[in-house]
């Protein structure tokens, strides 16, 4: 089955902030947001829980990620390549 049939997937950018679990790292992905009231740009991040088949991938890498089905009870994101 190919991607586009499955529809479009979101994808994130993001630096490896663990590693310590079996198949699964944590990503902090990053957005820069501009303040409504005050116009100063503030940084937001969020985690996410990728699937890393390899299990190769280390702390401080900047990875791509794409949103996939549910694999655990947080693991929504698959790693797909180190960039």
């Amino acid at each position: 089955m190919s991607t586009e049939a499955r529809g479009k997937r979101k994808e994130n950018i993001g630096v490896v902030i663990s590693n310590r679990m079996e198949k699964t790292v944590v990503v902090k992905v990053s957005r820069k947001i501009r303040h409504d009231k005050y116009s100063k740009v503030i940084e937001r991040t969020k985690k996410c829980y990728a699937h890393d088949e390899s299990d190769a991938i280390e702390i401080g890498q900047k990875v791509r990620i794409v949103e996939t089905r549910p694999l655990s009870k947080l693991k929504r994101w698959r790693v797909v390549e180190v960039l």
